[in-house]
């Protein structure tokens, strides 16, 4: 879920309160901005228009050993930025499939991979974003974040920590109610709604098609 790539972003600036603590406050502004960008594609083309896991982490290599070489805040910021959309869309490979029910485990689709033009199948480590699992991974990640920073960055962390825990708790009832929405949706609509919330259209072939 968006928390839990949000807060891998941020951890990976961890280093830097040891080793260079004035780069630091850049450096999880730039992580958590790298974790989150990926997913700004929700409902166009989801892991797909914004989702690069071969070319970010091509990126990052370089970036990261400038920003090792020449630490600048803008370097840094650049480094951290890419790494934390490559960890992003490298982790979306371990959770589920691109579905509305991923619980179901019914898609192949995990991350579309633009270099070999090809969709990569989930592994499914990680049940389905908004499962337990992946909440324990947020909290399990927010914990040194909060004992290292402080002030706004350190409610901030709290903050996506409770939206994880809100999302955990409705994660099935959204699926529910996002089918109950493209019910209510005119059928002209429909061809822009993202296929996986027309799964339980499936059974209306006229809706089902104009959604298509």
């Amino acid at each position: 879920m968006l928390p839990t790539h949000a807060l891998s972003g941020m951890a990976l600036a961890l280093p830097l309160v040891a080793v260079a603590p004035e780069l630091a406050p850049v450096g999880f502004v730039a992580g958590l901005l790298g974790g989150i960008v990926p997913d700004l594609d929700m409902y166009a083309g989801h892991r797909k228009t914004l989702h690069f896991p071969v070319y970010y982490s091509a990126l990052a290599i370089p970036a990261s050993v400038v920003a090792f070489l020449a630490p600048t805040a803008a370097t840094v910021a650049v480094a951290l930025f890419l790494l934390g959309a490559a960890l992003h869309c490298l982790t979306d490979v371990f959770g589920s499939g691109l579905e509305l029910r991923p619980w179901e485990g019914t898609s192949d689709r995990a991350v579309y991979d633009h270099y070999r033009g090809t969709w990569i199948a989930p592994r499914r480590a990680v049940a389905y974003d908004g499962s337990p699992g992946d909440l324990l991974l947020s909290v399990a990640l927010a914990v040194p974040l909060v004992l290292v920073l402080e002030g706004v960055l350190q409610w901030l962390v709290v903050a996506v920590v409770v939206v994880g825990v809100v999302y955990t708790l409705l994660r099935r009832v959204l699926a529910d109610l996002a089918t109950v929405a493209v019910d209510l949706l005119p059928a002209r609509v429909l061809p822009y709604v993202p296929e996986r919330y027309l799964e339980d259209l499936e059974d209306e072939p006229s809706l089902a098609t104009a959604g298509r």
